[in-house]
């Protein structure tokens, strides 16, 4: 059993917080997922008609983060939580990024829900996961920089097992070591929200939009929700 948990003193500081834990077993990211790659293409349709934009920082959802980054010493203008970057990239660009059918899942409910969202290999995952402050010791491999290490500063919120971090600055980046590729096949993936009293539902939208995703090509998917009242959640390997 792995457990995921909202450490004390980020509970206090994050009072409102609330996680969608979605859980994916026997997963099979190497046949087609044509769900997924129609969602991409609506929102791309959708982006090029002018009926709908990305939420940007002007966006409650996304200046929520903004205001979270520079409580614990990050400049998210420079250093952005992923939806925004995602939703900046997708402005520009026109189009979603393909990566793997499980990354590409998340992201298009990531960027539609305007919420962050994130993945991990449990396979590559070491105990428990916590959500909690750094004290600086920690280290950090980033996705697609596999012979780089880095020092989160002290007091960033990091997600972190026993080896190691898994994201830097909450959600602005994944580590390389529990990256999702088309062979994972037990991925955690996590949804976030700073406001559940005014963003809760667009939370709960979102996990069931991501599961419905998954559930076509994995032999089991669970939901979990973590909050303050509820701080931690355990799931199988």
């Amino acid at each position: 059993m792995t457990a995921l948990r909202i450490a004390p003193t980020v509970a206090d500081a994050f009072p409102d917080t609330l996680i969608a834990l979605v859980t994916a077993t026997g997963l099979r990211g190497r046949e087609p997922w044509p769900e997924t790659t129609a969602a991409l293409e609506d929102l791309e349709q959708q982006l090029a008609d002018g009926t709908w934009q990305p939420a940007d920082e002007t966006d409650p959802r996304i200046e929520a983060w903004h205001t979270a980054y520079r409580s614990f010493g990050t400049n998210p203008r420079r250093i952005r939580p992923s939806v925004d970057a995602l939703g900046r990239r997708f402005a520009k660009k026109g189009t979603l990024p393909r990566i793997n059918p499980a990354v590409d899942s998340y992201n298009a409910v990531s960027v539609r829900n305007g919420l962050p969202a994130g993945a991990f290999d449990l396979d590559h995952v070491t105990g428990d996961v916590d959500i909690r402050h750094a004290d600086g010791s920690e280290e950090f491999t980033p996705l697609g920089e596999p012979d780089t290490t880095e020092n989160p500063k002290p007091g960033e919120i990091i997600y972190a097992d026993t080896t190691g971090v898994l994201t830097r600055h909450w959600n602005h980046r994944d580590a390389h070591r529990t990256r999702v590729t088309e062979d994972s096949t037990h991925v955690a993936f996590v949804l976030e929200t700073l406001h559940a009293t005014r963003d809760g539902h667009h939370l709960k939208t979102a996990a069931e939009e991501l599961q419905g995703l998954l559930v076509p090509h994995a032999e089991k998917t669970t939901v979990h929700f973590l909050s303050p009242a509820h701080p931690h959640a355990t799931f199988r390997r």
